[in-house]
């Protein structure tokens, strides 16, 4: 959340309300259990992120 959304990441992981995740904020979401990538998924969708921000964890082993 934070590279995607710098310093509001913890912000709106802990106050947007994901539509894909049954009303739940992220945090909720993943105290309830959901996993790590289906959050994201949610995130990305939510909030309109680029395609270079779906997979962030590919862009990262592609700087190595």
């Amino acid at each position: 959340m934070r590279e995607a959304f710098g310093m509001l990441g913890p912000s709106l992981a802990a106050d947007l309300v994901l539509e894909g995740l049954q009303g739940r904020t992220a945090e909720q979401a993943l105290a309830d259990g959901v996993a790590p990538q289906q959050v994201w998924e949610a995130v990305y969708v939510t909030a309109e992120l680029p395609q270079e921000k779906r997979f962030p964890h590919r862009a990262e082993r592609r700087k190595k």
